[in-house]
């Protein structure tokens, strides 16, 4: 009995059927069809050739011995570095030397003839799984670091977080995108997650910051490249779209994308499918699209940084996620969270919260929403006491605001300095967002933290 095949991988996958027997052609198109997205046949390395040149194929089932020139001898397939394809090697001669030829040239399995369909998908899984194995090794260290630093949980009875539980819940199972809109600090990457671990989909969950990535590497980094499309561009690599098969692709900062790499990422989303830099191939991906932003999008349409279309097609449905100051409710359940967390993390005891300790919390307006109250029972962990002077209201609350509280007997300089830092903490140190909320161009924003760098660095080096 035939063993049951992963659906997942192998609805992704597409299959290059390369013999020169009808028969095996029909029977391995026919029993591969039911359960491969893609699947094609030929039967000469010339006909292989001209499918593969328009078409990217996961997986080649080959025959060594074909008319003309052999399995192995079709050079352009296994030696091309930009469109890499793992090969199945079929042959009616169980010759060593063959077998050893096959493995030099990179076979990853190889199957005698006759066989049995069984044997031949276990070795079509087989090579599928190392396939998936290998990608999400690649995004295991990432996965691991946005997970520790999303530390920031749904937690809340309120009922604004009850409502989006309950979006959640709806909307989670569907394919659609979500366009997810906050503030920044209130948790949009939590609910992205939450909208995968929800969705029952197979492949990985794969962040990308727009905003933290050089608007010229941004498409490479998104859709991959060819080896040689750019300097410095030794070997091809996949991108994050393709690393997110199956899976879900978390846009953050999509207001971040300049307007030549949103007409890309929407060609990508309408057709689905990528083409890597320097690739005339298009490359067909299964991926759900969760985006995030702090902007007010429709705004950034009517000021023209956003285009209408791009708009429209993330916008299928929006989450707007409050601030903190609107469910101040929540900030008991979450102080005790983190008190407990942190504690834990720094090998330090918690802070107990008197009953006016947790009011003076909720009265506060924490502009840097949960992030915020993060950090400053953090400091309480530290300090070993809550310092209460940090929750006067007083105290610069806004970027807007930023400005008012700081001593008459400050220079310019030194107030222009602590505002710019104290916008940069509340952006996250996206330093596009800060220069943007500063209303300065953003390399004045690097010139100046640069300078900053240096009297730091000098004024070290003379003590």
């Amino acid at each position: 009995m035939t063993a049951m095949p992963d659906l997942h991988l192998c609805r992704s996958a597409s299959v290059l059927v390369v013999d020169d027997e009808p028969g095996m052609r029909q029977f391995l198109e026919k029993a591969l069809g039911k359960h491969f997205g893609l699947v094609e046949a030929a039967g000469s390395i010339e006909q292989a050739e001209a499918l593969r040149q328009r078409c990217h194929f996961d997986l080649m089932i080959l025959d060594v011995k074909l008319p003309g020139r052999s399995g192995i001898e079709w050079h352009e397939a296994l030696q091309d570095p930009n469109r890499h394809s793992d090969v199945i090697f079929m042959t009616a001669y169980a010759e060593l030397d063959t077998a050893i030829q096959a493995l030099r040239v990179g076979a990853a399995d190889f199957i005698l003839k006759p066989f049995r369909l069984e044997q031949m998908m276990n070795a079509v899984m087989r090579v599928l799984k190392r396939r998936q194995l290998a990608r999400e090794n690649f995004l295991l260290k990432r996965e691991v670091r946005q997970f520790l630093e999303a530390d920031n949980p749904m937690i809340g009875s309120s009922p604004s977080m009850q409502q989006l539980e309950g979006v959640l819940q709806r909307v989670a199972p569907t394919p659609s995108a979500v366009l997810i809109e906050g503030e920044s600090g209130t948790g949009k990457d939590l609910v992205a997650r939450a909208l995968h671990q929800q969705s029952g989909r197979q492949g990985p969950y794969v962040p990308v910051n727009c905003g933290a990535i050089a608007p010229d590497l941004l498409e490479a980094e998104l859709f991959g490249h060819t080896r040689g499309a750019f300097t410095g561009a030794n070997k091809a690599r996949d991108g994050l779209f393709s690393y997110a098969s199956g899976g879900t692709l978390f846009l953050d900062e999509i207001g971040e994308l300049p307007l030549a790499m949103q007409a890309k990422l929407l060609r990508a989303l309408e057709e689905k499918a990528i083409r890597p830099v320097g690739s005339e191939q298009e490359v067909k991906v299964d991926v759900r699209i969760l985006a995030a932003t702090n902007r007010k999008l429709d705004e950034e349409v009517k000021a023209g940084r956003f285009r209408e279309d791009l708009y429209f097609r993330l916008n299928v449905l929006t989450l707007t996620l409050p601030p903190l100051r609107e469910r101040s409710e929540d900030i008991p359940q979450l102080a005790h969270y983190f008190s407990r967390k942190l504690s834990q993390e720094l090998g330090l005891e918690a802070i107990p919260f008197s009953h006016d300790d947790l009011k003076a919390m909720e009265h506060y307006s924490w502009s840097g929403n949960i992030r915020e109250l993060k950090n400053f029972i953090e400091r309480c962990i530290l300090l070993g006491r809550l310092p209460l002077e940090d929750l006067n209201e007083d105290r610069p609350a806004t970027g807007a605001q930023a400005g008012a509280g700081y001593p008459s007997c400050w220079p310019l300089d030194e107030v222009e300095k602590t505002h710019i830092l104290k916008v940069l903490e509340a952006c996250d140190s996206n330093k596009s967002a800060a220069a943007r909320q500063l209303g300065i161009a953003r390399k004045t924003l690097d010139r100046k933290l640069a300078a900053w760098d240096r009297e730091s660095s000098h004024s070290e080096g003379t003590q």
